[in-house]
């Protein structure tokens, strides 16, 4: 390849109508920005996860990137105060009879800083042991005046089996108590964009979805969730939890990387609202897109219908209901029955349906 060699890009006076845009010098793509006359052109590829600086913002000299806003010197390629080392490579440009000429060749390498890989960028190889029991509440409430939650209730029950009756360590999150940024739609930029650890986690070291990531991925075998109805669906929490975990189940469509191996999910669905099917479906539905197992009647749940309005009735039922509880009980023993057969090698292995026909492989 001739390391001299320019390409012509266009008439000057039409290229600097843009303050920023995306072009093709060869076969690299390159972030050409123009401020008040003053060219500059880098790599358009941001050293985090390859977004595109091309398609990005400007803010005074440094280029935004559209998938996480990481931030580039628009003319050196250094990062923002703090990051100058971790730079993309620059292009030289000149201006002859009013065309702009960019050169090949890159006149500075890329350089990625040295960064401790993120807590949740590890093995997900399930550590040896007894069976792991982990419940995740989604039930909505002010924590400094709790109130009785009846899908809570049940939920403490079945833990409270698991540790009395088959010795098994649990772990209970209330997602109430984790604070949490919604999700930011990276997947709707690309599916690239939408990357394992979560993104939000990778900035926010106080992101209260690590711990949903860390025992759902890493530790637990059982995955029991809670849910009331809320307007005939589950709770808001639990979709805000849901819509994060598009970060476990992108790895698949990615890398055909099933995070989520050998789980057993089961589900606790109470209201004083009729829709119980439909909730505990997409439930299952989502759980199964991120590769878990259900048991045979993955879920429990209760409701007095419609017109049950006289809630502190059906506080009062689920609290002395016993049959509620011991079903509680019991779907956690089909979960922990399901789980052994997956540990002893019993469930085979499969690739998610369409993913030839996808070309995302």
């Amino acid at each position: 390849m001739n390391e001299e060699r320019w390409h012509d890009i266009g008439e000057v006076a039409e290229l600097s109508k843009k303050p920023l845009q995306q072009i093709l010098v060869g076969r690299t793509k390159i972030a050409l920005s123009c401020v008040d006359g003053s060219f500059g052109a880098i790599h358009s590829s941001c050293n985090h996860a390859g977004g595109p600086l091309g398609h990005g913002t400007l803010d005074r000299d440094y280029i935004v990137c559209p998938w996480h806003n990481w931030r580039f010197h628009r003319i050196s390629g250094e990062g923002e105060p703090g990051f100058e080392a971790d730079r993309v490579p620059r292009f030289e440009f000149k201006v002859e009879g009013g065309r702009l000429l960019i050169r090949e060749m890159p006149a500075t390498d890329r350089q990625k800083l040295a960064h401790t890989p993120h807590p949740l960028d590890r093995d997900t190889r399930r550590e040896p042991g007894a069976l792991r029991v982990l419940g995740i509440s989604t039930t909505i409430m002010d924590n400094n005046n709790p109130r009785y939650s009846t899908s809570e209730a049940l939920l403490e029950s079945a833990l409270e089996h698991a540790r009395m009756s088959h010795s098994l360590e649990t772990r209970m999150i209330k997602l109430r108590e984790q604070s949490f940024r919604a999700c930011e739609g990276n997947y709707s930029k690309s599916a690239q964009a939408c990357t394992w650890p979560c993104s939000i986690s990778q900035m926010d070291p106080a992101d209260g979805m690590h711990a949903v990531y860390d025992n759902l991925v890493f530790w637990a075998d059982v995955v029991l969730v809670a849910t009331p109805i809320r307007w005939g669906v589950a709770s808001s929490l639990y979709f805000k939890m849901a819509e994060r975990l598009n970060t476990v189940q992108n790895q698949i469509t990615l890398k055909n990387r099933v995070m989520l191996k050998n789980k057993v999910a089961g589900f606790i669905v109470t209201g004083g609202q009729d829709n119980i099917q439909a909730v505990a479906g997409q439930m299952m539905l989502f759980f199964g897109e991120l590769g878990m197992h259900f048991p045979q009647f993955p879920f429990i749940a209760h409701s007095r219908g419609w017109t049950a309005e006289d809630m502190e009735r059906n506080v009062e039922m689920v609290k002395h209901n016993k049959k509620l509880h011991d079903g509680a009980r019991a779907l956690l023993d089909r979960c922990l029955d399901m789980a052994q057969r997956l540990q002893s090698g019993a469930a085979p292995e499969f690739e998610r349906a369409g993913r030839k026909a996808s070309g995302l492989e």
